[in-house]
C-alpha cells in the first residue's frame, strides 16, 4: 500500500513537473518572439533612416553635379560666344580691308589709265622723230655713197670683214693663252687631287703565299692524322684538293694548294679533326662537307661587313656574296678584296675633292673587279664581265660603265670611268702591291685542272707538288679500271700538246668503289 501510493505521488510528482516545464517554455518562447520582434522593428528602423540618409547624399551629390555641368554648360556657351564674336570682328575688320583695297586699287586703276595716254602720246611724238631721223639718215647715206662712190651694202661689206679678220686674231690669241693656262692649271690640279688621294689612304705591301701552316700540339696527332696505311691523309687530300705535307717539322703540317678557299678549308677541317679526335675516312668527308658550307657562309658575312664598312647600302646579295669571295682570291699576288676596298676609298677620296658623288664612286671601286671571282670559267674580259654582273642585279649606269671601262674595252660615258681607272693603276702600280709571277703560276695551276675537267666521268680535279703532279677522281659509276688507264693518258697527251710547263707532270687518276648499306 505505502508502495503503491509512493509510485503515484511519484507519478503526480513528475507530471506535474513535467506541466510546469511545459509552462515555462511557452513563456521564454513568447519572451523571444517578443525580442526578435522588437530587434526585427529597431533594424527596419535603422535601416529606413539609413535609406534616407542615402537618398539625401545621393541628392545633394546629383545637385551638385547638374550644377558643375550647368557652370561647364555656360563657359562653353561664353567661350562660343567669344569666338563667334571674334570672327565677326575678323569678318569685319577684313570687309573693311577689303574695301580700302578696292578704293585703293581703283584709284591706282585710275592713275594708271591717265599714265598710259601720257605714254601713248609721247610713243606718238617718238615715232615721230624717230622718222624724221630716219629721213635725215637716208640723206645723209645718199649724200655719203655719193661720195665715197660705194653703196652702203659695199660700204657695210668691207667693214663687217676688217671687223671679221680683227675679231678673228684676237680670238685666237685669247684661246691659245687660255689653252696654254689651262693645261697648266690642269696638270697641277690633277697632280693635287691624286697626291691629296694617296696621302689621306693607308696601303698594304702584299703578302701572299701558297702554303699554310696548321700547328699541332705534340707530333702524336701526326700519325693519326696520317692514319693506317696513309688512308686518312688521302681521303683528306681526295676531298679538299690540298696536298698536305707531314714532315720532320716539330709540331706543324704543312698545307700547300694555290686556291686560298681550299687551303681554308683543309685547315679548319683539320682542326675540327684534330679537336674531335675522330679522324678516319668518313668522319673527314663529313667534316669537310660542313666546312665548306661554314665557309660559304663566312664568304656571305665577309661581304656584308665590308660594305658597311665602306658605308655602301642597298648592295644586291648576290653582288655582297662575290665580295666576299674576294678575301680568297688574289690579282697578281694582291689580295683582290683588299685592293678593292683600297680603290673604294681612293674613289670616294677623289670624287669629294672633284664634287662628285662620293657614295656611287666608292660603290664602282668596290665591284670594278668582281669579274675576276666568277664561279665558272669565261672567255669574256674581268671588266665587260663585271659590267654583265652590275647590269643584271640592278646596278646604275654609271657604275657599270665605270666597271666595264677601267681596262679601256668599252668607251667612258661619265667622270665615275677615269676615276676608278685611276684608282685602280695607283692601288696596283705601286711599289710591292703585286706580283706578277705568282699570278701566272697560279693561272697555270687552273688551266691544268681545266684539261682534266674537259673529259667525261671526271668528278675533281686538283693540281698539286706545285704543278707537278694532276690527281683526277673520277666516278666509278661511268669510268672502269681500264678506262681510267686510258684517261690518264689522254690528259697526259692534252696536256703536252696544249700547254708549255716546266718539268714533268704526273697525271693520277683515282677510281673508287663503295658500297654502303644501313641496318635498321
Amino acid at each position: 500500500m505505502d508502495i503503491l501510493t509512493i509510485l503515484i505521488s511519484g507519478i503526480a510528482g513528475i507530471g506535474g513537473g513535467f506541466g510546469v516545464a511545459k509552462v515555462l517554455e511557452k513563456k521564454n518562447v513568447s519572451n523571444l518572439i517578443k525580442n526578435a520582434k522588437k530587434e526585427a522593428s529597431s533594424i527596419l528602423k535603422d535601416a529606413t533612416q539609413e535609406a534616407e540618409n542615402i537618398k539625401k547624399d545621393k541628392m545633394l551629390q546629383a545637385k551638385e553635379k547638374f550644377i558643375e555641368l550647368k557652370a561647364e554648360h555656360e563657359q562653353v556657351i561664353l567661350s562660343r560666344d567669344k569666338k563667334m564674336a571674334e570672327a565677326e570682328k575678323r569678318t569685319r575688320d577684313k570687309e573693311s580691308m577689303v574695301s580700302s583695297e578696292l578704293a585703293r586699287a581703283k584709284k591706282s586703276a585710275d592713275e594708271l589709265e591717265i599714265k598710259i595716254k601720257e605714254h601713248q602720246s609721247k610713243i606718238e611724238i617718238l615715232e615721230k622723230k624717230q622718222q624724221e631721223v630716219d629721213r635725215m639718215h637716208k640723206s645723209q647715206l645718199n649724200q655719203l655713197e655719193v661720195i665715197s662712190g660705194l653703196s652702203a651694202d659695199e660700204a657695210k661689206e668691207q667693214l663687217m670683214e676688217g671687223l671679221k679678220t680683227e675679231a678673228k686674231a684676237g680670238a685666237m690669241a685669247y684661246i691659245q693663252d687660255t689653252l696654254e693656262e689651262a693645261k697648266l692649271t690642269a696638270q697641277q690640279e690633277a697632280k693635287k687631287v691624286i697626291i691629296n688621294t694617296i696621302q689621306r689612304v693607308g696601303t698594304e705591301e702584299a703578302v701572299e703565299n701558297c702554303v699554310s701552316v696548321f700547328n699541332i700540339e705534340s707530333d702524336d696527332v701526326k700519325g693519326r692524322i696520317i692514319g693506317r696505311e696513309g688512308r686518312n691523309i688521302r681521303a683528306l687530300e681526295a676531298a679538299t684538293g690540298v696536298e698536305i705535307i707531314v714532315d720532320d717539322t716539330p709540331e706543324a703540317i704543312i698545307l700547300s694548294c694555290f686556291d686560298p678557299v681550299r687551303r681554308e678549308i683543309a685547315r679548319l677541317s683539320l682542326h675540327k679533326l684534330v679537336t674531335d679526335g675522330r679522324i678516319h675516312p668518313a668522319r673527314i668527308e663529313e667534316v669537310v662537307a660542313k666546312t665548306t658550307k661554314q665557309i660559304e657562309e663566312e664568304i656571305a658575312e665577309v661581304g656584308k661587313r665590308t660594305v658597311i664598312d665602306l658605308g655602301i647600302h642597298g648592295l644586291h646579295p648576290e653582288l655582297i656574296k662575290v665580295v666576299g669571295r674576294m678575301k680568297y682570291r688574289s690579282s697578281y699576288g694582291q689580295n683582290l678584296l683588299q685592293h678593292s676596298r683600297e680603290v673604294s676609298k681612293l674613289c670616294g677620296i677623289m670624287a669629294a675633292e672633284l664634287g662628285l658623288n662620293v657614295k656611287l664612286a666608292k660603290r664602282a671601286g668596290l665591284l670594278h673587279d668582281i669579274g675576276k671571282v666568277p664561279d665558272t670559267e669565261s672567255d669574256l674580259p674581268h671588266a665587260l664581265l663585271g659590267m654583265q654582273w652590275a647590269e643584271k642585279y640592278g646596278e646604275k649606269e654609271e657604275v657599270c660603265n665605270a666597271i666595264g671601262a677601267h681596262h679601256d674595252e668599252i668607251e667612258m660615258k661619265s667622270l665615275l670611268s677615269p676615276i676608278v681607272q685611276v684608282c685602280d693603276a695607283i692601288s696596283g702600280a705601286r711599289p710591292g702591291a703585286r706580283r706578277q709571277v705568282l699570278d701566272s703560276y697560279i693561272q697555270r695551276l687552273k688551266d691544268l685542272e681545266q684539261v682534266a675537267y674537259g673529259f667525261g666521268g671526271v668528278k675533281n680535279a686538283y693540281a698539286i707538288q706545285a704543278g707537278r703532279e694532276l690527281r683526277v677522281i673520277v666516278e666509278s659509276e661511268k669510268v672502269n679500271d681500264d678506262r681510267a688507264a686510258e684517261l690518264s693518258f689522254e690528259i697526259s697527251q692534252k696536256i703536252q700538246t696544249e700547254m708549255t710547263y716546266p718539268g714533268q707532270v704526273k697525271i693520277t687518276v683515282i677510281r673508287e668503289t663503295r658500297a654502303v648499306n644501313i641496318a635498321k
